[in-house]
């Protein structure tokens, strides 16, 4: 494999740049929570945790050296079929003769009808080596993105956050809150912000 890889690093130096289109998937699901928080010291951290029917939806696109073409969105995690109905209705209309398609060596990216659609457009495919996200440039771009959505949520999130509250026992009567049995405060913490991806 870092065989595999050293040449992959050296033959990319020897790739016209603005002929590559690489491609890429990446999911959220909204069964995901936040998985860290803040709460004053000492305190646990209590949060909402969705339940139920939970939604993956996936989002396919390919970079390109002038920016991001034939992005999809998909209701529901990607599989073969899908990704083989993607390449042939969304990406291969808009490759050019003599780009090459770039991507990762997954078993969903080579099923049938996906090598055939690419090469009709004149476009050549390529394999990164496995376990080599790194050498994929639209890995960075979909970290991006999450890095956006995460800074937009902890904003929505820090205007959201409520003061820290203490439950005191008239408190207790008058809204059926619970206290220690010895009456002393309980500190009720802080709630974080929407659910995000990690």
């Amino acid at each position: 494999m870092a065989r595999h890889r050293r040449r992959w690093q050296v033959w990319q130096g020897f790739m016209e740049s603005t002929s590559l289109v690489f491609l890429d998937e990446s999911g959220v699901s909204t069964n995901m929570t936040r998985r860290y928080g803040w709460a004053p010291k000492g305190d646990r951290l209590v949060d909402a945790v969705p339940h139920g029917h939970w939604k993956i939806t996936t989002i396919v696109a390919g970079l390109t050296a002038s920016g991001v073409v034939a992005p999809f969105v998909i209701d529901g995690p990607m599989d073969g079929d899908a990704f083989r109905i993607y390449v042939e209705e969304v990406l291969a209309p808009e490759l050019k003769p003599g780009q090459a398609v770039l991507m990762d060596n997954l078993s969903i990216h080579k099923v049938k009808g996906v090598k055939e659609a690419i090469q009709a457009a004149g476009a050549s495919l390529l394999y990164l080596p496995s376990y080599s996200p790194d050498l994929n440039p639209i890995e960075q771009f979909f970290a991006k993105l999450k890095e956006l959505r995460d800074a937009k949520d902890s904003i929505r999130s820090a205007r959201a956050r409520k003061p820290v509250k203490t439950v005191r026992r008239s408190d207790r009567l008058r809204r059926g809150t619970s206290v220690g049995l010895s009456g002393e405060k309980i500190n009720e913490g802080t709630v974080g912000g929407p659910p995000t991806l990690r």
